[in-house]
C-alpha cells in the first residue's frame, strides 16, 4: 500500500437514517492509520442543502488533498460536489452516485424491491423514518439486535424531496472513483451496485455484507477506503 500524503483528509459522508456516529468504527482504524478525517454532518432537507452542507466541512480539511466516502444516499452528495480541486477521488460505500438528470429515486427504483426491503411513506412533513422492522431486516440484517435498536432509536430522517432532486454534473465524470459492492444488500439492489460502478468505471470491490457494512463490516470497508486513500492520496 502506497503512502498517503501527510496533509491529505478522508471527508465520510453519512446515508439516510444515520448520522456522522455512523462512522465511528470506522473512523478509529482510519486515526490509527496515520490520516485525518473529518465525518461530515449533512442535515437531508434536499440534495442541495446536503452540498452546501459538506462544502462547511470541507472547509476544515485545510488545503491538502481530499478523499471523499459516501455510504448510500451520501453517493449523490458527493457526486453533485463541483468545483473543489482538493478532491482527488470519490469512494463509494453501496452507494447511489446518480448521472445527468438522474435522481436517487431513479437508482433506488432501478431495480424491484428486495422481498424483505420495507415500504417507505413520507409523514406529515414530507420526511422518511425507518421503522424497527426495516432497521433490522434490511437496513442491517448482519448487525447485531442493539445496534439495529440503537440505530432506529437515534434514527435521523431524510426529505422525501432528497430523492427527486436531478444531478447537473456528477464528480465521477472527471475524478476517479471507487466502489464497494455489498453483495447482500436489501435496500440497494447489488445489481444496480455493480451498474453504477462500471458506468463510472469505478475501482471494484466486492463484500459480502449488508446495506450498513460501517456497522456490520468496519474493519473491511476501513480497509477499503485505505487502499482508495493510498492510491489517490
Amino acid at each position: 500500500m502506497n503512502k498517503i500524503a501527510s496533509n491529505a483528509t478522508i471527508v465520510l459522508v453519512h446515508a439516510a437514517w444515520a448520522d456522522a456516529f455512523s462512522w465511528s468504527a470506522v473512523i478509529g482504524p482510519l486515526l490509527r492509520a496515520g490520516v485525518k478525517v473529518v465525518a461530515a454532518q449533512i442535515p437531508m432537507t434536499s440534495l442541495s442543502s446536503d452540498v452546501a452542507a459538506l462544502r462547511m466541512y470541507l472547509e476544515r480539511a485545510g488545503a491538502g488533498p481530499i478523499l471523499l466516502v459516501a455510504h448510500s444516499y451520501a453517493g449523490a452528495v458527493i457526486t453533485a460536489l463541483e468545483g473543489d480541486d482538493r478532491v482527488r477521488g470519490l469512494a463509494f460505500v453501496t452507494a447511489m452516485p446518480p448521472a445527468e438528470g438522474e435522481t436517487v429515486g431513479d437508482l433506488f427504483f432501478r431495480e424491484p424491491p428486495h422481498p424483505m426491503a420495507p415500504h417507505l411513506e413520507p409523514d406529515a412533513h414530507g420526511l422518511l423514518w425507518m421503522s424497527e422492522e426495516g432497521m433490522k431486516n434490511a437496513v442491517g440484517h448482519r448487525a447485531t439486535e442493539e445496534q439495529n435498536a440503537i440505530r432506529t432509536a437515534a434514527q435521523r430522517p431524510i426529505a422525501l424531496k432528497c430523492l427527486g432532486e436531478a444531478i447537473k454534473t456528477p464528480a465521477w465524470r472527471t475524478k476517479p472513483s471507487w466502489y464497494l459492492l455489498t453483495e447482500d444488500d436489501r435496500m440497494f439492489s447489488p445489481k444496480t451496485q455493480r451498474f453504477v460502478a462500471e458506468r463510472m468505471n469505478a475501482q471494484i470491490r466486492s463484500l459480502h455484507a449488508d446495506h450498513a457494512p460501517q456497522i456490520s463490516s468496519p474493519a473491511a470497508v476501513a480497509d477499503f477506503v485505505l487502499e482508495a486513500a493510498s492510491v489517490l492520496l
